[in-house]
């Protein structure tokens, strides 16, 4: 069993990382690079 500061510690992290990914939401997308994921666009 984790101790309540372990769980703690864990939560705000992952709380941290939902809100960045929230934030990559925002904007244009041309505002960042294309992504190398679909290179079969010809």
């Amino acid at each position: 069993m984790e101790s309540t500061q372990d769980f703690v510690k864990k939560v705000n992290e992952n709380a941290e990382k939902a809100r960045h990914n929230k934030n990559n939401g925002k904007g244009t997308p041309g505002d960042k690079l294309p992504s190398k994921q679909h290179s079969t666009n010809k």
